[in-house]
């Protein structure tokens, strides 16, 4: 242990006594800080307090589209939406068409809970373009969208089970067509 008077400055954390020259081969450099994050980069259900009482897009896990403001939300990025519509579409054109037509159709849905796990995506709707319909699409009734949508996934899924049927008489298995071994 060192002795030291009143006079002389304390040390500090490093053992140089305050006020004396730094030793030959120490920067006098502050350590760096530790680096924060940017304020894009925080990713908890706290981000939507910006989102509050605004239009929103909701995509959900099963396909749906649904628009409405945003009223509430919690610790899980549970929802609630107020003025709900579920929007629905069945393209009507070539799928390889790079501006597909087609039907769209809105259902009412008033007041919904989202559960948070099954949102795909969410984002703000520019309220000056709102109104404007989806181009390409034309607005029918909603029983006659939602008709032609479920024939169309039903195509869909038959062509997809072809396939699958088709790819395992060569000898490849599936998605999900494995034995399950206990």
């Amino acid at each position: 242990m060192e002795n030291l008077s009143i006079h002389d400055p304390p040390p500090q954390p490093g053992g140089i006594p305050l006020g004396s020259p730094m030793p030959p081969g120490l920067g006098s450099a502050a350590p760096p800080q530790p680096q924060q994050l940017p304020p894009q980069m925080f990713t908890t259900a706290a981000q939507l307090l910006d989102l509050t009482d605004k239009k929103l897009l909701v995509c959900l896990r099963d396909g749906r589209k649904l628009t409405g403001i945003l009223r509430s939300w919690d610790q899980f990025a549970n929802l609630v939406l107020q003025s709900t519509i579920e929007r629905i579409f069945a393209i009507t054109s070539d799928p390889s068409d790079p501006q597909p037509k087609g039907f769209y159709g809105d259902q009412t849905h008033g007041i919904f809970l989202v559960r948070g796990e099954n949102v795909l995506l969410l984002g703000e709707i520019d309220l000056d373009k709102d109104d404007d319909p989806p181009p390409g699409f034309e607005r029918v009734d909603f029983d006659v969208v939602d008709k032609l949508a479920k024939e169309q996934k039903a195509a869909e899924k038959a062509k997809e089970s072809a396939k699958l049927k088709k790819l395992a008489t060569l000898g490849f298995e599936g998605e999900h067509m494995g034995e399950i071994v206990l």
